[in-house]
């Protein structure tokens, strides 16, 4: 058996793709590296019990030249006996139609086309022909335009796509061995002759860099390589602590997030930094705040002790807003109108949408032992209401009168000694009498209207909140 077959077969051992059934649609372009990615599959999938499904996109940058490639490896999956997908997409003219440049363009179709054809053919599993060498440069390219753990973690081995796995089970071969692979076995391929043009960065980086470094360390893609699979691990690690932080100090706030300030300053700076970058991922358009710069000032906005509050514009209709220990991070949010409502018969529960919350109400008659310590409810002696009940929000010149203080404060000033942010003070619902006084403020402090006699029985009205999410 050949000597790169056995070790292949030991490389991805257990993996789930190879299991009696499955289905593999591997991305064929004609080259060397995939064509033997391909035998390498079929020669497995007759041992082993797995489908295999060639799928092949003609970009039609190169004329005859694509065409060509296109009917190689039409030919090579009809005499392997390989179902065989293939599609001719005019890139030139997407391109020109979509502003796209030529390698995202042809990555967008190439990926898109690979998904249809896989769920064609119910497989599960898409299979690209990334190699050692293809490892190597990314890594020395990222390198060279600047990059952080992540981007030294190179290329994965594994990721998901549209609830597909894509897999790259070549990652661990250097692209030398994948020739002399094909001489050994007769195997045909097409040779892409824009790999030698040098205006593409991978294409000056493989032809021209790496040769010069090696002048300097004969072994630099091993220690590239060494370098992308140390990184990889140390990024994983990191990147589930940073899902865990998030998932202890991060809620949705609409179509945004609020960031828990006290948590957020106790983590790392590396935690802190991975953190704003999840939160932006749910951003729709992206935030353009992605770059280093950008994050490292995020983190100095929320962690700085020079203020209490502050505002950054992160780009793409997002802000990152800081209010005390409260940090928003979404699009804009709008400030809510005036809402008003009456509260005739307090029975039924009052839902409140420019609040997201909801006031339940509840009667019985009994002594209340004490004032309930708990801020999301409020006791009421329900002889000395005056019905209706109104809840709002507030008004210029509100005023409120606390319960145990003389004389009155003014509602912003409640506010302010809350620490309530500015941006959710007119979302707050206010609980008012008929002649206009302000009994309770959920979550703030209720009044000294109908308050009722501590070990007295009467009719209370227990009136609590309730926050949606």
């Amino acid at each position: 058996m050949d000597e790169l077959l056995l070790r292949f077969e030991a490389w991805t051992r257990g993996e789930k793709w190879r299991s009696p059934g499955a289905a593999v649609a591997a991305a064929v372009s004609g080259g060397p590296d995939s064509m033997a990615l391909l035998h390498l599959l079929k020669l497995l999938s007759e041992k082993e019990g797995f489908s295999v499904i060639a799928v092949h996109v003609n970009h039609r940058f190169r004329g005859e030249e694509s065409d060509a490639e296109e009917e190689l490896v039409r030919r090579t999956a009809r005499d392997w006996g390989i179902p065989f997908e293939s599609s001719a997409i005019d890139m030139p003219a997407y391109i020109e139609q979509s502003g796209m440049n030529p390698q995202e363009a042809s990555r967008e179709r190439r990926y898109g086309f690979l998904v249809e054809a896989a769920r064609k053919h119910e497989a599960a599993y898409i299979a690209l022909a990334h190699h050692a060498d293809d490892q190597a440069e990314t890594v020395l390219m990222r390198i060279l335009r600047g990059t952080g753990l992540q981007g030294l973690a190179g290329i994965a081995y594994s990721r998901s796509e549209k609830e597909l796995e894509l897999i790259r089970p070549l990652l661990r071969i250097p692209k030398c061995e994948l020739l002399k692979y094909a001489s050994r076995n007769g195997i045909l391929y097409a040779v892409d002759s824009s790999n030698l043009k040098k205006k593409y960065f991978r294409n000056a980086v493989r032809l021209d860099v790496l040769p010069f470094l090696e002048g300097y360390n004969p072994k630099i893609k091993e220690a590239l390589l060494r370098l992308s699979e140390t990184a990889a691990v140390d990024n994983d690690y990191m990147e589930r602590e940073a899902l865990q932080a998030f998932a202890e100090s991060v809620t949705r706030a609409g179509e945004g997030w609020t960031l828990d300030r006290r948590r957020f300053c106790g983590l790392h700076v590396a935690l802190q930094r991975r953190l704003i970058k999840l939160i932006l991922n749910y951003a729709k358009p992206q935030a353009q705040i992605l770059d280093y710069d950008g994050v490292t000032e995020a983190v100095a906005a929320i962690a700085s002790e020079q203020a209490a509050t502050g505002r950054l514009d992160m780009g793409n209709g997002w802000v990152l807003v800081r209010e005390y220990d409260r940090v928003y991070m979404g699009p804009r949010p709008q400030a809510p109108g005036d809402f008003e409502y009456q509260v005739r018969e307090p029975d039924s529960p009052l839902r409140i949408p420019e609040a997201r919350a909801v006031l339940r109400f509840h009667r019985e008659i009994a002594a209340c032992r004490s004032p309930s310590e708990y801020l999301g409810e409020a006791y009421f002696d329900e002889s000395e209401l005056l019905l209706p009940l109104t809840v709002r929000n507030r008004r210029p010149g509100d005023r409120f009168e606390p319960s145990g203080l003389n004389g009155s404060k003014k509602v912003q000033d409640m506010f302010v000694d809350a620490k309530i942010p500015r941006s959710l003070r007119d979302a707050v619902p206010l609980l008012a009498d008929a002649r206009g006084n302000i009994l309770w403020i959920p979550g703030v402090r209720r009044s000294r209207h109908a308050l009722p006699e501590k070990g007295k029985e009467s009719k209370l009205l227990r009136i609590s909140i309730e926050m949606e999410n």
